[in-house]
C-alpha cells in the first residue's frame, strides 16, 4: 500500500516484517477469491466453461505464494506522487517492489509488480539521476523470512555512494536446484534490454556470467506484462540448445507468475521426421548452409510443368474449352507471384474455373460462385492441376535430393560444387521416408521444404538462447516462427562450439530474417569470479579475436586452482573438497571420460546427478559432459582434463571454445585437474 514517506518512530525491521505478513495475507485472500468463483451461470456452453475454468486455474497457480521466495525485495520512497504535477505539492508515496502485484481488500496496492513503470527507478535510479526517488531500500531474506534491509538516500548529497552488500549477497547466493530469477538484482544496462519494446528484435552478445539468459527470460516476462492481450493471441516461445538447459531454466518464468510460455529446442521445432542418424561435420556444414534453401526451392518448383493440352470441362450438354496457351498464362502468373507452392496449387483450380466461367458468361449464362466451385472440383480440372502443379511431400523431396545424384546436380547447379554435392549424398539410399536414417540437419531441410509448400505459423515473440551454435538453415527455421513477430537473440560468439557456429551477429540476424535487429553487448560479469574469467579469457585471442573479455564485478573473488593430478582419484578428491561448501558442484569432463568418472564417483560412495536432474540438499554434485555444459551454472566446478575436452572436438578452435565454456561455469570456485599437459593457449 502506498503511504507517506515519513515513518513513525517504530522499529523499521519490525514494520517491514509486518508489511510482509499483511502482504502475504492479502495474496492469500486474492487467491481465495479466485478459488471461490462460481462460473456455472456465466458460461454459454461447455466450451466456454472449459476455457474459463482453465483461465481460472492458471490464475490460481499464478497467485501461489512460494514460502521460500521473497514476496517483495525492495521499496521506493518517491519525493512526489508519480505522474503528479510538482507545483501542486503532491506528497511522496511509498511502493514495495516484488515479483507480482498484490492488493488489499480495498484494491490498494500492497506490492507493485517489478515490471510496472513506477518500479523502474528501483533498477535505474542513481545519485546522478535519482528519478524523483528519495529512498531506495533493499531487503535481505533468509529463506522466506525478512532479516535485513539496506537504504540508499539518493537525494542526500552528503551520503557517499557504496556498493550494496545485500545486492552482492543475492548475486553470490549459493544455488541448489534450477535457475533462479534475477528480478531483485537486475542492473541498469540489463533493465534497458528487458524493457525494450515488442516491435523490435534485440540481439544480446554476452560473455559468461553477464546474465544474458536471465535478461532474455525477464524480457519475456516484461513483454507479457506490457502486451499481454496481443501475446495471448500470438504466443511466445523460448528456444534452448537442449533439454537439460530447458529444464534448468524452466522455473524462472513461473516464479514470476508467467505460465503460458512454451519451451522447445530447434530439433523440437523441425520434428517432421524421426532423427535416427548423424552427419559427419563436413556434411552438416553443407546441409546447414543457407544455399540449401535455393536448392530446395529449385527442386520443389521443378515439379511445375507448363501445359501442352487444353482443359475441356463438360457440364450437361455443353463443353467448355480452356486452351493450353491460356492455361500457361495462369501457371506463369502464379509462379511470378512467388507465393507458397501449396497456396498456388490451391489457387490453380479456381483460376481455371474462372476462365471457364468467363466463357459461360460470354455464351449468355449467368453462373455464380457455386458454379465456379463446382467447376473447380470437376474431374478434368483436378486432372489438370495434378499434372501441372502436383502435390509434393516435403520429406520425399528432401529424400530425393539426398539420394538421387542427378536430381541434386540439376538443382544445385551453380550453387553447390561437385565436392559439396558428394558430401551430402547418402551412401545408402533409403527405401522410404519412414526407413530413412534422418540426421538433425536433414530434419531442418524438411522444415524448410515444408515452409516452401505451406507457411509456418508465426508467433508474437521468440527468445533464442545459445544462438551462436546455430547453422544458417537453423536460423531460418527459427525465423519462420516469428516472421510477423519479434525475437530476442542471446549468445556469445566465443562460446560457439559447432563447426558451423555463426561468425557475426549481423550475419545471424540476416539469416533469421531480422536484419534490422539491434545488437547490445553485456560485458559486466556478475556470476564468474575474477581469477576464473581472467584465466578463461586467455583463450579469447584464439577463439574470438577482437571480442572484449568479460570484466568481473564480483566483490567476492572466490577461488581458483590448477592441480597436477595422477588419476581420477585426485579429481574425485577435488569434488569431495568442494562438496564441503554450501551450494551446487559440477564435475565437467570430456564426453569420453564421463563413464570412467561415473565409475570412480560410485566407487567412492559419492552420489551424483546427470544434467537436467534437479539437485537437492542431499545430492549436490552433477556429472556433466562438456558438450552439455553450455548455459549451466554451478557454485563450484571441478574441470577434469582440459586437453581431453579440446581433443574431443573435430578441430582445435571448436575444442578451445568448448574448453572456454567449461571453464566459465563456476560462480564461486573452480579447480582444474589434469594429468596431461594443459593446452598451450592457457599459458600465462
Amino acid at each position: 500500500m502506498s503511504a507517506p514517506v515519513h515513518e513513525p518512530p517504530a522499529d523499521p525491521l519490525a514494520r517491514e516484517r509486518s508489511h510482509l505478513g499483511a502482504s502475504r495475507a492479502a495474496l492469500r485472500a486474492m487467491r481465495e477469491d479466485v478459488e471461490a468463483l462460481d462460473i456455472k451461470d456465466v458460461t454459454a456452453n461447455w466450451v466456454n466453461a472449459a476455457v474459463l475454468a482453465r483461465q481460472i486455474d492458471d490464475r490460481i497457480k499464478a497467485l501461489a505464494d512460494l514460502s521460500d521466495t521473497p514476496l517483495f525485495f525492495g521499496r521506493l520512497d518517491y519525493l512526489h506522487a508519480p505522474g503528479a504535477a510538482r507545483a501542486e505539492g503532491a506528497g511522496g508515496e511509498r511502493f514495495y517492489i516484488g515479483r507480482r502485484h498484490v492488493h488489499d481488500a480495498d484494491g490498494d496496492p500492497m506490492v507493485i509488480d517489478w515490471r510496472a513503470p513506477v518500479s523502474q527507478p528501483f533498477y535505474r535510479a542513481s545519485r546522478k539521476n535519482p528519478m524523483d526517488i528519495g529512498l531506495r531500500r533493499r531487503f535481505g531474506y533468509t529463506g522466506g523470512d525478512l532479516t535485513a534491509y539496506e537504504d540508499e538516500h539518493l537525494s542526500d548529497p552528503g551520503e557517499t555512494a557504496a556498493t550494496s552488500k545485500l545486492l552482492q549477497q543475492e548475486i553470490e547466493r549459493p544455488r541448489v536446484g534450477p535457475m533462479r530469477d534475477i528480478v531483485a538484482t537486475i542492473q541498469p544496462e540489463q533493465d534497458e534490454i528487458v524493457r525494450s519494446g515488442l516491435s523490435g528484435t534485440v540481439c544480446v552478445q554476452g560473455g559468461p556470467g553477464t546474465g544474458k539468459t536471465a535478461v532474455g527470460l525477464h524480457r519475456v516476462a516484461y513483454l507479457l506484462y506490457a502486451h499481454r492481450e496481443r501475446l495471448a493471441r500470438t504466443g511466445t516461445l523460448v528456444i534452448g540448445p537442449n533439454r537439460s538447459f530447458l529444464h534448468y531454466i524452466e522455473q524462472v518464468l513461473p516464479a514470476l507468475g508467467e505460465l503460458t510460455v512454451q519451451q522447445a529446442t530447434v530439433d523440437d521445432l523441425v520434428a517432421h521426421v524421426e532423427v535416427r542418424g548423424t552427419d559427419e561435420a563436413a556434411a552438416a556444414i553443407v546441409k546447414g548452409d543457407a544455399r540449401m534453401a535455393v536448392v530446395l526451392k529449385r527442386a520443389l518448383y521443378s515439379h511445375v510443368t507448363l501445359p501442352t493440352e487444353p482443359v475441356v470441362v463438360v457440364r450437361g450438354s455443353r463443353r467448355w474449352r480452356v486452351p493450353a496457351h491460356e492455361l500457361e498464362e495462369i501457371v506463369r502468373e502464379l509462379l511470378a507471384r512467388d507465393i507458397r507452392y501449396g497456396a498456388a496449387r490451391e489457387a490453380l483450380p479456381q483460376r481455371i474455373a474462372h476462365a471457364v466461367l468467363v466463357r459461360m458468361e460470354r455464351a449468355g449464362e449467368a453462373p455464380d460462385d457455386r458454379v465456379q466451385d463446382a467447376v473447380a472440383r470437376n474431374s478434368a480440372v483436378k486432372a489438370a492441376v495434378k499434372a501441372l502443379w502436383p502435390a509434393v511431400d516435403p520429406a520425399r523431396l528432401v529424400l530425393r535430393l539426398l539420394t538421387d545424384a542427378e536430381f541434386l546436380a540439376e538443382h544445385a547447379e551453380g550453387v553447390l560444387d561437385e565436392d559439396e554435392r558428394k558430401t551430402i549424398l547418402w551412401a545408402r539410399p533409403a527405401r522410404s521416408v519412414k526407413t530413412a536414417r534422418w540426421s538433425a540437419a536433414d530434419a531442418v531441410l524438411v522444415d524448410e521444404a515444408a515452409d516452401l509448400i505451406q507457411r509456418t505459423h508465426s508467433l508474437g515473440h521468440v527468445v533464442l538462447d545459445e544462438a551462436q551454435d546455430l547453422s544458417p538453415m537453423q536460423y531460418r527455421a527459427v525465423g519462420r516462427r516469428c516472421t510477423t513477430g519479434s525475437a530476442t537473440v542471446l549468445g556469445d560468439l566465443a562460446q560457439g562450439t559447432t563447426p558451423w557456429a555463426t561468425r557475426s551477429w549481423a550475419e545471424a540476424l540476416d539469416h533469421l530474417g531480422k536484419p534490422d535487429g539491434a545488437v547490445e553487448e553485456l560485458t559486466a560479469g556478475f556470476r564468474v569470479p575474477t581469477d576464473v574469467i581472467a584465466y578463461a579469457s586467455r583463450l579469447l585471442p584464439h577463439i574470438a579475436p577482437g571480442l572484449a573479455p568479460v570484466a568481473s564485478v564480483r566483490e567476492n573473488p572466490g577461488f581458483f586452482e590448477v592441480r597436477q593430478a595422477t588419476g581420477t582419484a585426485d579429481t574425485v578428491a577435488a569434488c569431495t573438497q568442494l562438496l564441503g561448501h554450501e551450494g551446487s558442484t559440477g564435475l565437467i569432463a570430456a564426453d569420453a571420460r564421463v563413464p570412467a568418472l561415473a565409475e570412480a564417483l560410485t566407487a567412492a560412495g559419492i552420489p551424483f546427478l546427470a544434467p537436467g536432474e534437479e539437485t537437492t540438499r542431499e545430492t549436490r554434485l552433477t556429472l556433466v559432459a562438456a558438450s552439455l555444459a553450455k548455459g549451466l551454472e554451478y557454485d563450484y566446478v571441478v574441470l577434469d582434463e582440459p586437453r581431453a575436452v579440446v581433443d574431443g572436438e573435430p578441430d582445435e578452435r571448436t575444442g578451445l571454445r568448448r574448453l572456454y565454456v567449461a571453464l566459465t561455469r563456476a560462480v564461486s570456485g573452480l579447480i582444474v585437474t589434469h594429468t596431461a599437459a594443459l593446452p598451450a593457449q592457457l599459458a600465462g
